[in-house]
């Protein structure tokens, strides 16, 4: 049965813990995605990036992007006894690059978000990813960010940039890091849209302040942001960094796979890649910088189907001791395919 949840935030007194659920990357295909299975590379010019890229696809990252929707089920099977769950953003596969502006991206996102909502319905939150809003394809100049893809996920999809949730103690924060990241992603926008992307980018962060401000001295916070290229940003605000002691954890998803982050810590501090493309360049920008991640004690969830080469995705729970008297307590519960 499922427990009462209501009654649950209304009682940071009681003994039992709250237990969260959390997922990343679910990257759910619709029909209208689906379709596009074969086309994916279309967009790679060149025949040997083509190879180069349906190699490292077919190897290491994901063989079938599009095989992977059980996996939800499976979670929302597994996890459906959560006091609270969070879904850490990028709920779609974005086979067009551009976001949720993109129609058939757009079925895939609400099929997703309906599944989550209907099972959590009332105990659930949802934070924005990259696909969301849209980035360039790999080793070709097609895709990026798209403000009306961002107005859309908030608007339509009802995802909001900013979402706090206080239980007992704890403080449950979801950032959108594209926006606190932007000038990492600015080469991927387009350049008649820049003034309304900083000017959305600054209302992000005056909102961030403005909650960090307010954290008691006897809260503890964990904080929910989609790609650790923001956290060196955040540390720049002396606002977040004042209180950064009583972050507990930061969940992070974006990387997929603890292999991916395990080589991002040893690249940390590297030049920025100019001459590559741009991938390249949003990779080493936001690696050199990396060595602010450790500040904001980051846990990366992957993604439910993890990488091609090893599959080690899954998902995490936590309880959470609602007197702060005891850190979280996460387990990583694997989804193997």
């Amino acid at each position: 049965m499922l427990n009462n949840f209501a009654n649950q935030s209304e009682t940071p007194g009681r003994s039992r813990p709250l237990r969260l659920a959390i997922i990343s990357d679910i990257h759910y295909t619709g029909p209208a995605e689906t379709a596009r299975r074969d086309d994916l590379l279309t967009g790679v010019e060149s025949a040997w990036r083509r190879w180069l890229v349906g190699q490292f696809r077919h190897h290491i990252w994901l063989r079938d992007a599009f095989a992977h929707n059980p996996l939800l089920d499976r979670f929302l099977e597994e996890a459906q006894a959560a006091d609270f769950v969070v879904a850490n953003g990028d709920f779609y596969c974005n086979s067009a690059f551009i976001g949720v502006s993109d129609e058939a991206a757009y079925e895939s996102a609400s099929l997703c978000l309906g599944k989550l909502r209907g099972r959590f319905d009332g105990r659930f939150a949802a934070t924005m990813g990259d696909h969301e809003i849209g980035k360039k394809m790999l080793a070709a100049d097609t895709g990026g960010l798209r403000l009306a893809s961002y107005h859309r996920a908030e608007q339509g999809l009802g995802l909001e940039p900013f979402w706090q949730k206080s239980f007992g103690r704890y403080v449950l924060m979801g950032i959108a890091s594209t926006l606190v990241a932007l000038p990492v992603y600015e080469p991927e926008a387009r350049a008649e849209e820049m003034g309304a992307w900083r000017e959305l980018r600054e209302r992000h962060l005056k909102e961030i302040r403005r909650a960090f401000a307010g954290i008691g001295a006897g809260q503890r916070v964990l904080l929910f942001c989609h790609d650790p290229t923001a956290l060196p940003y955040l540390w720049r605000e002396p606002a977040v960094r004042e209180k950064l002691p009583q972050v507990e954890r930061t969940i992070i998803g974006h990387l997929h796979s603890k292999w991916v982050l395990r080589p991002s810590r040893l690249l940390a501090g590297m030049p920025v890649i100019r001459f590559l493309g741009h991938t390249p360049q949003r990779l080493s920008s936001a690696l050199r910088e990396a060595k602010h991640w450790q500040a904001f004690r980051p846990l990366l969830c992957p993604s439910p189907c993890g990488m091609q080469w090893c599959k080690d995705g899954g998902y995490y729970t936590a309880e959470l001791d609602l007197q702060a008297a005891t850190p979280a307590r996460f387990e990583f519960h694997p989804l193997p395919w």
